[in-house]
C-alpha cells in the first residue's frame, strides 16, 4: 500500500531493510513458526522490493526528502524488540539512527500499523497513533499497544483509520514532522486500511513541500 501510494503522489523510491536474521521464520498457512529455519530480513524484504533494496546502513538523510516504514509483525520483531518486550523493548541501531537523523534533518518519518512504536521509543515527546485504546469488541484487537506508547513518554491520539472520517486521520505531529496511521490495528475492509495509509503518504510528502 505505501508503494502504490508513493508511485501515485509521483515520489522516487528506494527500499531498505536492516541486513540481520529475522527474529524467526513464519509458517504462514499454520500461523505458526518454522522450527529449524532461518532467514535474512534483507533478503525476504527484497522479494516485496522486487530486488531493488539495499541495507539500511547505506540510508543518509542527504539523499532523501522523507522516509516511511510500514508495519506488520515484523517492525515489532526484527526491526525492534517490541512484539516480546513492550515498552522494555529495543529498537535496531540502524533503525533508531534513521529515526534520529531524519529528525534531526527536519525532514518527515511516516509510520503506519505497529511501527509508530518505533517512534514513540526513540523520538523524544512525539505525538502518534496507533487507532484507539480500548479493543471494542475485537475492532481494535492490539488496542493494548497505545497503553505501551504512553509508558514509553511519548502522546499517543486516539484516531481512526480509515478516509470515510476525514477530520480524524492520519495524525500529523507537525513540530517532529511525524505522521503516523493505525493500519492493520483495526479490524476493518481492506480498502478502509489502504485509504488511510494513502492519507498517511500524502500528508509524508506535503510536510517535504516538494
Amino acid at each position: 500500500s505505501v508503494l502504490v501510494h508513493l508511485s501515485r503522489g509521483g515520489a522516487e523510491v528506494q527500499m531498505y531493510a536492516p541486513d540481520v536474521p529475522q527474529m524467526h521464520v513464519i509458517d504462514h498457512s499454520k500461523g505458526q513458526p518454522a522450527e529449524a529455519e532461518s532467514r535474512n530480513v534483507l533478503v525476504e524484504s527484497a522479494r516485496i522490493a522486487r530486488g531493488k533494496i539495499a541495507s539500511l546502513a547505506k540510508l543518509t538523510t542527504a539523499d532523501h526528502d522523507a522516509v516511511i516504514f510500514p508495519g506488520g509483525f515484523g517492525a515489532a520483531k526484527n526491526l525492534s524488540t517490541f512484539a516480546v518486550d513492550g515498552k522494555d523493548c529495543k529498537v535496531n541501531r540502524e533503525v533508531e539512527r534513521v529515526l534520529k537523523d531524519f529528525h534531526k534533518a527536519g525532514k518527515p518519518i511516516g509510520l503506519c500499523c505497529i511501527s509508530p512504536v518505533l517512534a514513540a521509543k526513540v523520538l523524544s515527546g512525539a505525538e502518534v497513533t496507533v487507532g484507539h485504546e480500548e479493543e471494542e469488541g475485537g475492532k481494535w484487537p492490539y488496542a493494548g499497544t497505545a497503553g505501551a506508547i504512553k509508558e514509553l513518554g511519548a502522546k499517543h491520539c486516539v484516531k481512526e483509520v480509515t478516509i470515510s472520517f476525514p477530520d480524524n486521520f492520519p495524525h500529523v505531529d507537525t513540530k517532529n514532522k511525524v505522521v503516523t496511521t493505525p493500519a492493520f490495528m483495526c479490524e476493518t475492509a481492506l480498502h478502509h486500511i489502504f485509504d488511510g495509509i494513502g492519507a498517511m503518504v500524502k500528508n509524508v510528502l506535503k510536510l517535504t513541500g516538494k
